[in-house]
């Protein structure tokens, strides 16, 4: 690559078009805006506006509120746990390595549906009573990080 090569990015660069500059121009005159009429004009109304008619977006209702504080969790069942190996450390990266989750979010708690025959320290951010249960039936640990 050397200098003679050098192009911009495909999309990034715009025609250097000058409308209203004479009939030879092609856009002259009226300069696309068509003959009079309120959007002819400078200070044409603004998208959304329906003439003082209340617009379509002030006549819809507003349903319910989105909590700032709210935190999104992912939660796994026990049965998931199956996939680790006896005595395990089930860590948070070790469920999104064998893809039993996708994404943490803002964090993971395991949930008591299934069954589990290992014996398994499983570190996550909540546990509900029954999955700490079943996971310490086994001899295993339930760690809260």
């Amino acid at each position: 690559m050397d200098l003679s090569n050098l192009r911009p990015a495909a999309g990034s660069t715009h025609s250097k078009f000058r409308r209203g500059r004479g009939h030879g121009s092609g856009n002259g005159k009226t300069a696309g805006k068509g003959h009079k009429g309120q959007k002819a004009r400078s200070g044409a109304p603004r998208p959304g506006f329906e003439g003082g008619q209340m617009p379509l977006y002030r006549r819809i209702p507003k349903r319910g509120f989105t909590n700032r504080n709210s935190k999104d969790i992912v939660s796994i069942n026990v049965s998931a746990l199956e996939a680790f190996d006896d005595g395990a450390v089930v860590t948070i990266e070790d469920l999104l390595a064998k893809r039993i989750i996708k994404n943490p979010r803002d964090g993971v708690k395991v949930l008591g549906k299934g069954d589990l025959t290992k014996k398994l320290t499983v570190q996550v951010n909540a546990f509900s009573a029954g999955a700490k249960e079943k996971i310490e039936a086994l001899g295993g640990k339930a760690e809260v990080i």
